[in-house]
Formats: structure tokens, C-alpha cells, sequence
């Protein structure tokens, strides 16, 4: 755990390719599809909170701070990026900000040490997760001072890309391995738009279970 690491569970999508509804709660095992996320994030952080909108009493088991977009109309993960660097702000032992999709219940359990090691070696620069070939913007180390070009990228010029911001300031991709189960190479960062990944993270759930 890095204690000067504020975490933000993405989770304020409206699932359109699930049919709509909360697709963080869905459940998934013995749980919900966001108790999976939070449970990998929640030991690799000082601080967690999960960004969704709505009423947050529908997540108040999971014991964690709920908060809304600071910016209307759903504008998607930069959004709350922004709204977790904001609140990230307010705690001065915090340096730097984690992102995490609340839809990707497999990612690394060494996600946060290693986007911090390799961001320490590129002062400034957004450190952001990558496997099979392919980078998961919505993976990634953000510095905190970002707040403000981040606000006007997405409010004044009104560009909702995480990929066209993170290449505007500036970032640094973290290779992580595929998961191997039954024979096969899964991405880490698989993450659940319909009803057939859901199934499919059943079926690996128990796979990976000892």
C-alpha cells in the first residue's frame, strides 16, 4: 500500500451495452461486480473512493466515499478522473491520483506499485497500464496538479478522449503480463460491456480460484 495514493473506482457509465441500470452491481461470484474491484484496489491505496452518479446509498456497503461527477451531462471516464483529482486534492497526504474501471474485476494486484515506479522516473508524465499490445486509458497514475488543464479539456474545449488528453500531456505505458488459465492468455484488463462478458467472468472467476 502507498499511502500518498488517492484511488477512484470509475463507475459513472450508463451501461448502455448491458441494457442500462447499475451494471457495477451485478453480481459476479459470491459478490457484486464492484465488491471484486474494490477488493483489488482498496489494499494498493492510502485513500479510496468510487465515482458513480446517482443515489450513492446503493453502494454503502462497500464503506467507501461515493461521489458524483463535478461536471453534468455523463461525460465519461475523464469525468471522473476529474472529479477523483479533485477530491484527491483535498487530502494533503495525497501526490497522485489512481484510476480504475469499475467494470474490469481481474486487473493486476501489483497495479499501483508498479504504474508508481515507473511514474518516478518520469516526473510528470501520466503512467498508464498496457497488456497484449493495447493501453487502458482508464488504467492509469495521474499527478494531481493535471486538475486544471484536465477541467479545461474537457469543459472548455469540451474533448471527452482520456487517449487524446493523456497524449496532449504527456504518458508513459506499464506492460503487464496475461492472465494464463485453462490453457488460454487472458487480458488482466478484461473488462464487462454485455451479457456474454459476464458470463465469461463467471467461468474465469472459478478457474482462478485455488
Amino acid at each position: 500500500m502507498d499511502r500518498s495514493i488517492a484511488g477512484i473506482i470509475l463507475a459513472g457509465g450508463q451501461s448502455r451495452r448491458m441494457g442500462g441500470g447499475d451494471k457495477p452491481l451485478l453480481s459476479l461470484g459470491e459478490g457484486r461486480l464492484i465488491d471484486h474491484v474494490a477488493a483489488r484496489l482498496k489494499p494498493q491505496v492510502g485513500t479510496l473512493a468510487l465515482n458513480a452518479n446517482g443515489d450513492p446509498a446503493r453502494f454503502t456497503s462497500l464503506d467507501i466515499p461515493v461521489i458524483s461527477d463535478t461536471v453534468p451531462g455523463y461525460a465519461g471516464p475523464l469525468a471522473g478522473i476529474l472529479t477523483g483529482l479533485e477530491w484527491a486534492a483535498t487530502n494533503p497526504a495525497c501526490r497522485s491520483l489512481v484510476s480504475a474501471a469499475g467494470d474490469t474485476p481481474f486487473f493486476p494486484g501489483d497495479l499501483v506499485e508498479r504504474l508508481v515506479a515507473t511514474a518516478d522516473k518520469r516526473p510528470g508524465a501520466i503512467a498508464v497500464a498496457s497488456s497484449g499490445g493495447r493501453w487502458h486509458p482508464t488504467f492509469a497514475l495521474w499527478p494531481l496538479g493535471l486538475s486544471d488543464a484536465l477541467h479545461h479539456f474537457l469543459v472548455d474545449e469540451d474533448n471527452r478522449r482520456v487517449s487524446a488528453f493523456m497524449e496532449r500531456h504527456g504518458f508513459v505505458q506499464v506492460e503487464f503480463p496475461m492472465i494464463e488459465a485453462e490453457g488460454r492468455r487472458i487480458d488482466p484488463f478484461f473488462n464487462i460491456n454485455t451479457p456474454d462478458d459476464l458470463a465469461q467472468a463467471e467461468h474465469l472467476l472459478q478457474s482462478l480460484r485455488p
